[in-house]
Formats: C-alpha cells, sequence, structure tokens
C-alpha cells in the first residue's frame, strides 16, 4: 500500500512538470505581417532643389570717374527710364581740368601759327638765296644754310600741328569726364539697390564701384537652383516646376524650365548643375532673393499600378527564409535587392505576397518611376487590389532583450560587477 502510494505520489509530480513545462515554456509566436493593397492612380516623379529667385535681366550701374556724390536722382524701387539721372558727382573738378586743356589747345594753335610765319619767312630767304646764286652774288653755303633753315620751320610747324591734334584729343578727354559725372539709367526697370550716398566718394580704379542695380522687369522672373548630377538626366527644357517661397506658406508658384547650363559648379566634390526655371510675376509677389524650394517634374504617368515603396524595401525574417526553404518552398535570395537593366525596362525587384495558407511567397516585377511613396509596376503577376507584404507586426512585449534601447538589457549585468 505504501508502495502505491508512492508511486502515485511519481506520476502526480511528473505529471506537474510536464504541465508546467508544456504550459509555460519558450514558444516562438507566430510572425504576424503587414500587407498592403496594389494600387491604380497617378506617380509623378519629381526631383527637389533649392534655388533662388532673381530678375531676368539686372544692370549694374557703375561710374567711370572718381569722385564726390554731390546728389541722387533715383532711390530703392524707384521705376527709371533709359537716359534718366540717377546720380550727380561734383564737377567742379572736372570743369577746372576742362578750361586748363582748352588753354593748352589755343596755345598749340597760337603756336601753329607763329610756326607757319616762320615759315614763310624761311621759304622767302630761300628763294632770294637760289635767286642770286646764278649771278655769284651768294655762296653755295648761303644756299645750303637757307635749305636747312627752311626745313627745319617746316617740321617746327608739322610739331605745332600735332600739339594742336593733341591738344584737342586732351579737351575731348576732359569733356568726355566731364559728362560722365552725370551718371544715367541705362535701361529702363527699378532700382533694386542703391550703394552710395550723398558726400560719398567713389573711386574709378580697375574695378568699377557698383552703385546702382537695376532689374529690367520683375513681372519676370526666374529661379537659379543647382541641381546634382545624378537627377541633371531628366532634365530638359520645357519642363513644368512647381516652387513655394517661405514668404507665402502654403502657395505654390508654377514655371518651367527655360535652361539648363551646361557649366558645371564643384562643391566639396558634389557636382551640380544651375537649372534656370522661368516664372510669371505679374502680381509682383515674389522678390528678388527669395529662396525657393523647387520640386521639378521629370515624369508623369497615369493610371498605373503602383506598389508602396516599402513593399520593395521588405525582406522576409531569416529564420522564416530557412524555415520556408526547409519545407520545399522556393525563396530567392536576392528578393530585396535591385538591378538596374535600363530606362526604358525598368528595375527587376521582388515584392511579396501572402498565401491563403500563410506562407510568404516571392513575385518578381520591372518597377518604372516613383514619387517616393510609392513606384510603378511595368510587368508582373500583380493584379490591383492584390495585397503586398510591407512590413512585420512586432508588439513591444515580443522584443528580445538585444532589441531593446541601448543600456535596458544590462542594467543587471552592470550593477553585479
Amino acid at each position: 500500500m505504501r508502495r502505491i502510494g508512492f508511486i502515485i505520489s511519481i506520476v502526480a509530480i511528473g505529471i506537474a512538470i510536464g504541465g508546467y513545462v508544456f504550459f509555460n515554456g519558450e514558444r516562438k509566436p507566430p510572425i504576424r505581417y503587414r500587407t498592403a493593397a496594389v494600387e491604380r492612380g497617378e506617380i509623378v516623379s519629381v526631383v527637389s532643389a533649392t534655388g533662388t529667385i532673381n530678375p531676368v535681366v539686372s544692370v549694374q550701374v557703375g561710374t567711370q570717374v572718381s569722385g564726390m556724390i554731390k546728389s541722387l536722382h533715383a532711390d530703392f524701387n524707384s521705376r527709371v527710364k533709359a537716359g534718366d539721372t540717377v546720380a550727380v558727382i561734383d564737377p567742379e573738378p572736372f570743369k577746372a581740368r576742362r578750361e586748363q586743356a582748352a588753354s593748352n589747345l589755343e596755345m598749340a594753335r597760337s603756336n601753329v601759327a607763329r610756326s607757319k610765319a616762320d615759315l614763310m619767312q624761311r621759304k622767302r630767304e630761300l628763294d632770294r638765296v637760289q635767286s642770286l646764286l646764278p649771278q655769284q652774288f651768294v655762296s653755295q653755303n648761303d644756299v645750303d644754310v637757307a635749305l636747312t633753315n627752311f626745313q627745319s620751320a617746316d617740321a617746327q610747324l608739322r610739331v605745332a600741328e600735332a600739339q594742336v591734334k593733341q591738344a584737342e584729343a586732351a579737351l575731348n578727354a576732359a569733356d568726355l569726364e566731364l559728362k560722365y559725372t552725370v551718371i544715367r539709367s541705362p535701361v529702363d526697370g527699378i532700382v533694386v539697390a542703391r550703394n552710395i550716398e550723398v558726400g560719398q566718394t567713389v573711386a574709378s580704379s580697375f574695378a568699377t564701384p557698383n552703385l546702382f542695380l537695376i532689374a529690367l522687369d520683375l513681372t519676370n522672373m526666374q529661379v537659379d537652383t543647382n541641381v546634382s548630377e545624378s537627377d541633371i538626366g531628366g532634365m530638359t527644357e520645357g519642363k513644368e516646376a512647381v516652387f513655394t517661397v517661405d514668404a507665402y506658406p502654403g502657395v505654390f508658384f508654377a514655371g518651367a524650365i527655360k535652361q539648363v547650363r551646361l557649366a558645371p559648379m564643384n562643391i566639396q566634390n558634389v557636382v551640380t548643375y544651375n537649372v534656370v526655371v522661368g516664372v510669371d510675376n505679374k502680381d509682383l509677389r515674389l522678390k528678388p532673393g527669395m529662396t525657393a524650394n523647387v520640386a521639378i517634374v521629370v515624369a508623369q504617368r497615369d493610371r498605373v499600378l503602383k506598389v508602396p515603396n516599402a513593399a520593395l524595401r521588405f525582406m522576409p525574417p531569416k529564420t522564416e527564409g530557412d524555415r520556408r526553404s526547409s519545407d520545399g518552398h522556393a525563396i530567392k535570395a536576392d528578393g530585396g535587392r535591385s538591378t538596374h537593366t535600363g530606362r526604358e525596362a525598368g528595375q527587376s525587384r521582388t515584392v511579396w505576397t501572402q498565401s491563403e495558407s500563410g506562407d510568404l511567397v516571392s513575385i518578381p516585377v520591372q518597377t518604372g518611376i516613383s514619387d517616393g511613396v510609392t513606384t510603378e509596376v511595368l510587368s508582373g503577376d500583380l493584379t490591383e487590389d492584390d495585397s503586398v507584404v510591407v512590413g512585420i507586426e512586432q508588439s513591444f512585449g515580443e522584443k528580445k532583450g538585444n532589441e531593446l534601447p541601448p543600456g535596458f538589457g544590462n542594467q543587471r549585468r552592470t550593477r553585479s560587477r
């Protein structure tokens, strides 16, 4: 009787241990996947860039003479026409130089008159001695001396005439400098910037000082953007572009590419190209110098199949892949990698779907353009409203210790040390 009770006790303990292990032992929870539907709709591929709004034509007005600014006739936002006076440099020093140049010219002309009179005298003396030489009233030496004097007087006349031309050129230069003291607008436009004040001295040296900046027309503006070399292939003239500015939140301005400039710009080993976007600014809301966030439409597709980009990035868990392969299901090892096969053929990618039994099934597809959220499907065994796997659902309690944030899994170990 005692032996039977002992045996029953051992059996009961074994059953209790087995039940505890069965109900409380470590069991891996089933993997649940997040899915999204394959949709049909519009995809617009855009290239984002940052640029600056500038006038189409802007002219820097400088000065060709040095002096003190006597008066200003244009200010910021002033509308000017070609030939209007915008500033005047003190003309008094230039008037004095002109008077001096005029006096030098008169002196040179007087020297010409005196040289002509001296030449006529030398000519008469030469004629006299040449007429007396046959009668031997004068010697040949007297004739030679008279001829030399005549030639010297003729040369002196030419020198005096050259001095007259030199004096005339100096007078013309003085007149021109006096004319340049009045600074005029070369074009019709609006004064965008004024960099001088009355009484300020400007110096014209090797670099012409910038006194005014005049925009030819602010109703037509342009956005100068820098597009990276990886995106410049899709930039062509006429493509649509939209942009926003901080001054008008939520307002989109439309434009079009008017020029793709060929000169590269290398900044910290990053090559970019200047893409000019033209925009209509009849309401004058856009101001020069504003920063624009530009989105250039590279390609657009309507009524196409599209899948979320997360579906193209999804890779099945490694353990799940091992289990599937052991069960006889074929899974591509490179399912998540993309292979470039050309612009027209798109890229070879792989998406994953779930069968009715819950198993993962790989579907190769050819992708087209992308808008950053979804990607066009050019070909593949997918139809509208199919579901593709985009991720794994995992609650916080299912995370392993090595997946916890840094410091949470090693607190006990650190304290024991």
